[in-house]
């Protein structure tokens, strides 16, 4: 591999001056730098990365930490966490915690050993579920600033990029109350999570507000089968003209029940799931969906801790931004 002092030897220049040349610095003359940079082109230079990040005590690199990676939300997250970082001159390496908690420290434990400059990333179901933060805190004491997105630790003062979990559910809820659903059911497969408690919050107060209503709420747990919960659930309500799915997969499960049911979707039941234009791609009638705009979240989480990195403020001015979803109707709503 050619060195820096390789190119300045043959040039009879000083290395520093071969190091500014090809940075483009100012100080070097027109003259130097096309005889610098032809030269390595010609023997197809390239800088030592690992040298640089020791000398700069960068790395120029972030480490990603998700929970699913065949979660599309997330998948759609990480290409527009990718997209901006790389408009920074900033790598990503990737680490998938299988909502493991000990999974997460353990990607956490070994990114942090001088590989990445800062962390970006949506805590597992099981660290929310035993609320333990200690090693987000430790990392942050190590002068690495953490970003959360989607799922997050309020305990933890870093920023942070949520959408509008309760607001959007239960906008969604007073959507179909305005279009005369008298009986709207809730469904959930993420109750663990403080996501899901949020949009269960947000149906909620929207059934307590009309008054005429009680809550129909249907909480799916991972040891159950989802299609046998959500068809049975629907079975022994079939009052319900109305549901609200707070994740992707159960808006489109209950559009297959009701129509095994022999109901007609809109026309006896209207569904509204928080998902993707994928998802809602599965269903006949196609599924109106909350859309959270997952690449918009993936930008603004690499945005804040590049601006954090660059800034070298660990904890003060702590952002949180909130993305507003939008709801996009399609033929499951009337």
């Amino acid at each position: 591999m050619v060195t820096l002092k390789q190119l300045a030897k043959e040039l009879n220049v000083s290395i520093s001056t071969v190091s500014k040349a090809l940075n483009n610095s100012e100080e070097i003359g027109e003259e130097t730098v096309r005889r610098v940079k032809e030269l390595a082109e010609l023997y197809n230079y390239k800088p030592n990365k690992v040298a640089l990040s020791l000398k700069q005590n960068k790395t120029k690199t972030i480490g990603v930490i998700i929970p699913d990676i065949l979660n599309h939300f997330l998948a759609k997250v990480l290409f527009g966490i990718e997209r901006e970082a790389a408009k920074y001159g900033y790598n990503i390496i990737t680490c998938i915690s299988n909502e493991s908690l000990d999974k997460e420290k353990e990607s956490m434990q070994f990114l942090a050993n001088g590989s990445v400059d800062g962390f970006i990333l949506s805590l597992a179901e099981e660290t929310q579920m035993k609320n333990e933060v200690e090693h987000f805190k430790k990392t942050m004491a190590q002068g690495l600033p953490i970003v959360m997105f989607d799922r997050v630790a309020h305990d933890v003062m870093c920023d942070k990029v949520i959408v509008d979990d309760f607001e959007a559910i239960y906008n969604a809820t007073k959507n179909l109350q305005a279009k005369k659903r008298k009986n709207i059911a809730f469904i959930s497969s993420i109750d663990g999570l403080s996501v899901g408690k949020l949009r269960e919050r947000g149906y909620n107060k929207a059934i307590l507000e009309q008054q005429t209503a009680k809550p129909l709420v249907l909480k799916i747990k991972k040891k159950d089968d989802n299609q046998k919960k959500i068809y049975g659930f629907l079975k022994k309500n079939p009052g319900i003209d109305a549901v609200v799915a707070a994740d992707s997969s159960s808006g489109v499960i209950a559009i297959n029940a009701a129509i095994n049911l022999g109901l007609k979707v809109p026309k006896d039941i209207s569904v509204i799931g928080f998902s993707s234009k994928a998802d809602s791609n599965l269903t006949f009638p196609r599924l109106t969906t909350i859309r959270q705009h997952a690449k918009e979240i993936g930008a603004n989480a690499a945005q804040l801790l590049i601006n954090r990195l660059q800034s070298k403020v660990l904890e003060e001015d702590v952002k949180t931004i909130i993305v507003k979803t939008s709801i996009v109707k399609c033929k499951s709503t009337v």
